[in-house]
Formats: C-alpha cells, structure tokens, sequence
C-alpha cells in the first residue's frame, strides 16, 4: 500500500522524492492541476481526487500551508473522517497550530485513526535530500509504525512528547530562529561600523559562545553572499511568528522579549514582500520600524 502525500510543493515534492528514492511507494495529490502534472512528470504517481487516495494508503503525509487546510483535510467531505480506512495513520508535516492539533488529533482516535504531528526543518533542500529534522509529538506505537517512512525522508527525529508537542516545538524553534536573525542584523551592523569584515569577525564568533544555527548556516549560504534562496519565504516565517505570538497571548504569560521580536517581524511587512526569503530581514536598516 502506498504512502499518500497530500500537498505537493516544495517540501512535500522533496518528501515524496526522497520516498521514492529510498524505495518506497507514493501517491500524491495536490489541489493545484499545474502541480500535479509537474510532480507526476516527476515519476510520482498522482491521484485524480482527494477522496481517492485517501481510501488507497492507510499513511497519510501532510505538508500543508497552515492550520486552516490541515482542517479542510481530516474534517471536509472529501477528507480523511469521510473517507479513511479503519486504523489510518496521518502525519501531519505542517507547522501547525498545536490547539487545532490536539483537537484533530482527539477527532481522529474517536473515529479509530491514529496522527502525528511531525513538523519538519531543513527547508526544500533538506526535504529533497532526507536530511529534514523532525520533533514528533504522538504516540509511541505510531511512531514506530510511521519509522520506515520518516526515517526515508529525514536524517534526525526526536519524540517530544504527546500529540500537540511537535507543533509546540517547532513554533519554538522558528520564534528563536527569528529572534536571531534580528540579532544578527544589529551584530552586523555594529561589526560594519567598525569596519570589519562581518564574515571574518562571524569566523570567531561562531567559534564561541554566540554562535547560532542562524550565524553557522544562515549568514554563510543566504546572506553573506546575497543569495537570499533558501526556499523559505518572509511570509511563512511570519505566520509561523505570529502562531507564535498567539499562543504566547493564549498562555497570557509576561514574555516581553519574544513579543518584541513578533512585532518586528509582523512590522516587516511593509517593507518585505510576503515572497521574499525570509533571511531578508537582515538587510532592514532598521527592523523595528520595518525600514
């Protein structure tokens, strides 16, 4: 029985490929026709409807752009409720809401399934090559079940926790991956005006104490260089910020340093496109005032 994988961009295309690859099968859908025929010139085999794969695969792969389709997926009349097998699996890759999760994650036990939330870092690259990170929340026997097809698509997965914790780790995550990326823009500029050479000084730095996966991955092969192509949008980056921000407000706990580093990036929007990289943010003069 093939995987199905539902959502076919560029990380569920790098997912799907890596599958392939390490001999696995794959059937894929997507919402958009013109993505479709992309993918299936490709070699992925695609289904003509939603409802149709999900009846034919007892795993299901989600790589979606938010919450709102996640829903559409497991609760819609085409989706996985209406039209699963008894003891389906779904592992949900999208960086997700972890309340909207939780709930889902309850709706599809009541109705005899099983999910996973199983975000993923590593952007397209990684997606492609199986080198992505996953944090997985859910249970222990799923994972297992899911391990063949995780550990094809992914070089590192950690289990943290019940079902929900992927969703809050990876929000997590990408709020410190924002934060330092604001750091970096200020580190930057006090390097320039002492005329250094930001490469060479962030040769030293990431030596010591304040190195960053942002100063270590980030600075040499998307900034630096003025490539700005790690097939991660400003706007993505933003969303996943401002989930963050609204789980933070959920929680009503004093945080003053993440919600500052929120506004920034929601203020960026008027200077940054949504489909600029996301790394962009650097070359704000100033990034509080989004100019």
């Amino acid at each position: 029985m093939p995987a199905g994988l539902i959502g076919l961009g560029n990380m569920g295309r790098g997912m799907a490929l890596s599958l392939l690859r390490n001999g696995h099968a794959v059937l894929g859908f997507d919402l958009s026709a013109e993505t479709r025929a992309a993918r299936a010139a490709e070699g992925i085999a695609i289904a003509d409807e939603l409802p149709a794969l999900i009846s034919a695969c007892d795993i299901l792969i989600l790589s979606l752009p938010h919450a709102a389709a996640v829903r559409a997926v497991i609760e819609g009349s085409a989706g996985v409720l209406a039209h699963a097998a008894p003891g389906t699996l779904v592992i949900d890759t999208t960086t997700s809401e972890p309340a909207v999760t939780r709930e889902l994650a309850c709706k599809l036990r009541a109705a005899g399934h099983a999910m996973l939330d199983a975000p993923v870092s590593g952007g397209p690259r990684g997606a492609l090559a199986g080198t992505m990170t996953m944090v997985i929340g859910g249970e222990a026997a799923d994972l297992a079940r899911a391990m063949p097809l995780l550990e094809a698509m992914s070089a590192k997965r950690v289990h943290v926790g019940p079902g929900g914790a992927g969703h809050v780790t990876k929000l997590v995550n990408n709020l410190l991956c924002g934060a330092n990326l604001v750091l970096l823009r200020e580190a930057m500029g006090l390097i320039e005006e002492a005329g250094l050479d930001v490469q060479t000084v962030f040769s030293g730095i990431n030596a010591g104490s304040g190195r960053s996966g942002v100063s270590e991955v980030n600075l040499p092969n998307w900034i630096a260089n003025g490539a700005f192509n790690s097939g991660f949008s400003m706007g993505l980056m933003r969303k996943d910020i401002r989930l963050a921000a609204q789980w933070m407000d959920e929680l009503d706990i004093a945080l003053p340093l993440a919600k500052a580093v929120a506004g920034i990036w929601a203020k960026s929007a008027e200077a940054l496109p949504d489909a600029e990289d996301f790394n962009r943010i650097v070359t704000l003069r100033n990034p509080e005032r989004g100019a």
